[in-house]
């Protein structure tokens, strides 16, 4: 289970802030979701959100997106041996 892995974590968290237990762990948790967010979540997530709270066109909003990938940093899928192999030797 994702929490007990996260339990040392979440209580160091609450015992070197303010936060609750419970509030720490959620903060983790977001914190994780954030950093595993794929580009495509992360698009249509951003999509939205620029939509229904700027209520930007979708033109200005491509182009936005655009720029915040650039400076995104993604996790990447786990590969297999032979899909390293063919990053490596083609």
């Amino acid at each position: 289970m994702l929490d007990d892995d996260l339990s040392p974590l979440i209580q160091r968290l609450a015992a070197s802030s303010p936060l609750t237990p419970e509030q720490a762990r959620r903060v983790v948790l977001d914190v994780i979701a954030y950093l595993t967010e794929s580009p495509e979540e992360y698009v249509v997530r951003r999509h939205r959100e620029l939509k229904l709270r700027e209520g930007l066109p979708n033109e200005a909003i491509f182009e936005r997106l655009a720029e915040e990938l650039s400076r995104r940093v993604f996790s990447t899928p786990r590969l297999s041996r032979r899909q390293l192999r063919r990053i490596i030797y083609g």
